[in-house]
């Protein structure tokens, strides 16, 4: 039966859903993210846009992020105030960054946070077991390291093959690479790859790259292979003749892929921090790592207190500019 583990991290909430052992979805909920989906927030409109289209309201949260604002009510001049609720979270792309996308919230509607992560996995009906640092790490021993691991270098091997995943700004481009009988690589590439949609919340538009198939017949192995294996719902064209599969489906909230390789810095303070909650010793902790990482733990003073307080011990914060990825704490 498969179960969600949930860690609420200092900076970032993780959970795992692990069935036999292996995470079959991870996510990330970080401070950083802005309004999560179907939060209820007074704004402003700071442009109007024209034929309803282009408008941006200003929210009422810290640092007064903008949001773009669907269907505005008619004649709505620049500064009127108004309560919006956000349908699509912020999105960061290679290059660009996308901001929320909100509608206007029912009439009298109060202003709420929308669900956090801890609620979202609860409504999914699997059991959630709350992991905390000074338990078993069930998330490392399901392999949350490993998948981050592929998440970053964008390599995901399977039984006879591997994906190679790269995030570009148009869609997620999912590579089949392996060698062999062609039809078997493909449809095993097909398992693999809407796992690995699944796993990572994959939504937008997301390209897969099959192996050239000799036949309409085996192009059409492929097509249900997909269907059979990625959960609902998408659309897809047919495997065409190039061996190219476009899938799209609904995009909410960044994925998995999103929030670690457009952010590092961000991905290794959590990890670092991380592993300044399962810290074996006594004295002062010191979290050393690359200097962006460690200014980016600085300019979070929370942060370093909430370490202090689960941990009973001073923090130390230390760059070194020799110490690669997510760096070490001790």
């Amino acid at each position: 039966m498969a179960e969600w583990l949930y860690e609420a991290g200092i900076g970032e909430a993780r959970a795992a859903l692990v069935e036999d052992g292996a995470i079959i979805e991870a996510r990330i909920e970080r401070e950083s993210d802005g309004p999560r989906l179907g939060a209820i927030v007074g704004a402003k409109l700071v442009e109007a846009g024209r034929g309803g289209k282009g408008a941006l309201v200003a929210l009422d949260l810290p640092g007064q992020p903008q949001a773009t604002l669907v269907e505005p009510p008619p004649a709505t001049s620049v500064g009127a105030r108004m309560t919006v609720k956000i349908a699509r979270m912020a999105l960061r792309e290679r290059g660009r960054d996308k901001p929320a996308r909100a509608r206007l919230a029912d009439a009298g509607a109060a202003v709420a946070d929308g669900p956090d992560l801890r609620t979202r996995i609860a409504e999914s009906g699997a059991p959630v077991i709350e992991v905390r640092p000074t338990d078993t790490d069930l998330l490392e021993q399901a392999g949350w390291s490993e998948l981050i691991d592929c998440v970053r270098t964008g390599h995901w091997p399977f039984a006879g093959g591997a994906l190679w995943v790269d995030a570009t700004p148009a869609m997620v481009l999912i590579d089949i690479d392996g060698e062999g009988d062609a039809l078997a690589l493909a449809k095993a590439g097909a398992r693999a790859a809407s796992a690995l949609i699944r796993c990572c919340d994959i939504g937008g538009s997301i390209g897969i790259d099959f192996p050239s198939l000799p036949d309409r017949a085996a192009r059409l192995a492929i097509d249900a292979a997909v269907d059979a294996a990625l959960p609902g719902p998408f659309e897809r064209t047919a495997v065409n003749g190039f061996g190219l599969m476009q899938i799209i489906r609904r995009r909410d909230r960044p994925s998995l892929i999103e929030q670690v390789c457009l952010d590092p810095v961000v991905t290794d303070a959590a990890l670092l921090l991380r592993q300044g909650e399962r810290a074996v010793g006594t004295g002062i902790l010191t979290l050393t790592a690359r200097g962006g990482v460690i200014d980016h733990i600085a300019a979070h003073p929370a942060w370093a207190e909430v370490l202090q307080n689960r941990t009973g011990r001073a923090v130390r914060l230390e760059a070194d500019a020799a110490v690669k990825g997510a760096g070490h704490a001790q």
